[in-house]
């Protein structure tokens, strides 16, 4: 099968959209298959180009066996709602050329990532002209939670944008989604379920393990090996509520031997390093290497997952996996009736978003209960083994990619 991958999101970033668009990429060429990607150079979270890459050039070269086709693009230095969109149309748009390169390979799927939605008329198209199955990918309905955080306003705005969302997606061949809450919004904008897939971000449960003796990483930050380490570690944008983890921190920090480490990078980690400056019990850490994941997520004892009450039921955190493969409990900020919500009630606590009270209180409740953190880290690794296995949802996915190439 020949599959052409389209998105601005790509390896090597180490989070978020480019992280999974990556290993899937690698995995359908280990299991066989031929792929080719047009995208963007590397730039998330940090939201600057990553040394050895050229925000204004047009590069092709060759990842994990993978042909890859960067196209140009703007990245802000300080990143606005205007200016992202702005920054997500100049991919859209310089990157058409690279996409038409492709018509000779004649592909038998385009796949094509949201975000950016901006991208998805041209992928339409492209797979309609080469008469190949195209097929939307929504790792976040950008469109609502674009109005939900006020990044777009105005009635007639969103009815106009609405509109033309609903227009687009009635017209691709398959559409899927990372849980079923999402799957649901899909429906609700007109989306068949025959078309509808669900295809879950997932992690590397065999490669993140629960570790059986101490992190190396507490030695490398001096924190002592009975100390309670509640960790954040991804992006450090916009919809994460961060705001929370530097009060929560506050209340706390005249607890005995709890310390936080916050891990990531994005724009909002200025901000979070400012209101936290004058907290010893806080330690901030760059996003770390892949290959040291699975000792990094283990120098938990606690994982964080705040989300803004604005939009929490709009995505599933793909970091989640991770933290339940580590084996850790887990405090998350989600609505019971959500997705997110559910999944935490099973491992951890789930507080109401943006309650930074409410979140400081779970913490130190597992804080001083080390048989429950055992009890419920247990429980998480097996919510990750039964449902996020990357092999088992991939080969899922492989079969659910043929089938829609066989289907004229």
């Amino acid at each position: 099968m020949k599959l052409l991958v389209y998105g601005i999101n790509f390896a090597p970033e180490l989070t978020g959209i480019g992280k999974y668009t990556g290993e899937m990429v690698a995995w359908l060429v280990a299991h066989g298959h031929e792929v080719r990607v047009v995208t963007a150079p590397p730039y998330y979270p940090d939201w600057e180009v990553q040394p050895g890459y050229h925000a204004g050039r047009y590069i092709r070269h060759e990842w994990q066996g993978a042909q890859v086709f960067r196209a140009p693009l703007w990245v802000p230095r300080k990143v606005t709602g205007a200016k992202r969109l702005l920054h997500l149309a100049s991919f859209a748009a310089s990157s058409v050329p690279a996409l038409l390169t492709q018509w000779h390979w004649k592909p038998d799927v385009v796949w094509v990532t949201e975000p950016p939605m901006f991208c998805t008329p041209a992928a339409l198209a492209f797979a309609r002209l080469r008469s190949a199955k195209s097929w939307l990918h929504i790792q976040d309905y950008e469109v609502d939670a674009a109005f939900e955080l006020g990044l777009l306003r105005g009635a007639r705005t969103r009815a106009f944008v609405a509109a033309a969302e609903r227009w687009l997606m009635r017209r691709f061949d398959r559409i899927s989604t990372i849980s079923q809450r999402m799957l649901e919004r899909a429906r609700n904008k007109g989306t068949e379920d025959a078309r509808l897939v669900l295809l879950p971000n997932w992690a590397d449960v065999s490669g993140i393990q629960p570790l059986q003796g101490v992190s190396p990483y507490r030695a490398e930050l001096g924190i002592r090996p009975d100390a309670v380490v509640a960790l954040y570690s991804g992006n450090m944008g916009a919809k994460q509520g961060l705001e929370l983890l530097a009060e929560m921190a506050l209340m706390l920090k005249d607890q005995p031997g709890l310390e936080f480490v916050f891990c990531g990078n994005g724009a909002g980690r200025a901000a979070l390093m400012k209101r936290c400056e004058s907290l010893a019990n806080v330690r901030f850490l760059d996003l770390q290497p892949v290959e040291r994941l699975g000792d990094f997520l283990g120098l938990a004892d606690i994982h964080l997952l705040p989300q803004r009450a604005d939009a929490a039921d709009l995505v599933m955190p793909s970091k989640l996996t991770g933290m339940l493969s580590s084996g850790r409990p887990v405090v998350a900020g989600a609505r019971p009736e959500t997705e997110l919500g559910k999944v935490t009630a099973e491992c951890g606590i789930a507080v109401p978003p943006d309650d930074a009270r409410s979140f400081a209180d779970a913490v130190l409740a597992l804080a001083s209960q080390p048989e429950r953190r055992r009890e419920l880290g247990l429980k998480a690794r097996a919510v990750a083994e039964a449902r996020f296995d990357r092999d088992a949802v991939l080969a899922q996915f492989e079969r659910d990619l043929l089938a829609c190439v066989a289907k004229r």
